[in-house]
């Protein structure tokens, strides 16, 4: 079968489409045929080795964290699916998804929304489980609340609007005047344009900021966080000191795989309460190219990897 693989560290010349020998399960374990992949600005890190869960001890290692597909193999103790049932899966990092064929436990997967295609399927997983773990399990975001989320118009925040609206929440989100449009179809209450209006200047104080930016933008957030609130960020610590300061709960996580999560998701999905946006597809050889669209481009939503017909 193909894999996209790095041996060594460094730009997207490192990736290269390897022939490997197709994965055999564990008892706990599945393998799953990959239709569809999505890039995420984390596979770019693990490429550049500013990631530090994947080191040089890993090569060669297969990119990617989340695919849509079907269950192709099954270990034996696996019951909660069947060979060829539809799914899709957050995959932890020591198995990658720019592959015909990958390794999963059973429970990073859930059953993919009957409504989605394979590639709109793939696009959700690491970005919906981010979204989720962020407003829910560290912001602790209720029904009546009011979230400021920073990038609501990318692959984590599209989905993070959805969310909060399908909770019950007020939302209001930074992005470029450009995805006003996309933004409104998908429910945000409040749009800011980043780069002509100062968001703590026009938005009233919120419950909970989810930082999908960091840098300046995180710092000037303080501001317009009520007390008792929560400062949220997917990439750096914000400020103890200020936090405390304000008597708010501050945090930097990492999204860690989740099926059972992963199946409210597509829940969600199915009931048509949660939309799912695909920027642009490439091939699995063209998977350089992606992650370079990625890093360089204007993304709306997600971009995927179409690996399988």
């Amino acid at each position: 079968m193909q894999a996209v693989r790095i041996h060594r560290f460094g730009g997207p010349e490192v990736m290269q489409l390897d022939q490997i020998e197709q994965p055999i399960p564990a008892t706990d374990e599945v393998v799953i045929k990959v239709f569809a992949a999505s890039v995420n600005p984390v596979d770019a890190k693990i490429r550049e080795g500013k990631y530090p869960v994947v080191t040089e001890e890993d090569f060669p290692y297969v990119l990617g964290r989340d695919v849509s597909g079907e269950i192709a193999d099954a270990g034996q103790s696996v019951s909660s699916f069947l060979m060829g049932d539809e799914v899709f899966a957050f995959l932890a990092p020591d198995h990658g998804g720019y592959e015909e064929f990958v390794i999963a436990k059973s429970a990073e997967i859930a059953t993919k929304p009957q409504s989605l295609d394979h590639v709109l399927a793939a696009a959700v997983p690491l970005a919906g489980i981010t979204a989720w773990q962020g407003l829910f399990d560290h912001g602790k975001l209720e029904a009546g609340q009011r979230v400021l989320i920073h990038g609501g118009a990318g692959g984590v925040g599209h989905l993070a609007i959805q969310f909060a609206k399908a909770r019950g929440a007020w939302v209001a989100t930074t992005a470029s005047a450009a995805d006003r449009e996309f933004l409104n179809g998908l429910g945000a209450d409040q749009i800011i344009d980043y780069k002509s209006e100062r968001f703590e200047t026009i938005v009233e104080p919120v419950d909970l900021v989810f930082d999908l930016v960091s840098g300046e933008t995180q710092d000037r957030s303080f501001s317009i966080i009520k007390n008792g609130g929560a400062l949220i960020s997917t990439l750096t610590e914000p400020n103890k000191q200020r936090a405390e300061a304000r008597g708010i709960r501050s945090g930097r996580y990492t999204a860690q795989p989740n099926g059972a999560q992963l199946q409210k998701i597509a829940e969600l999905i199915d009931s048509g309460r949660v939309k799912v946006h695909v920027d642009r597809t490439y091939g699995l050889r063209e998977a350089a190219a992606a992650q370079e669209a990625l890093q360089e481009d204007h993304i709306r939503g997600k971009i995927v990897l179409k690996v399988l017909n």
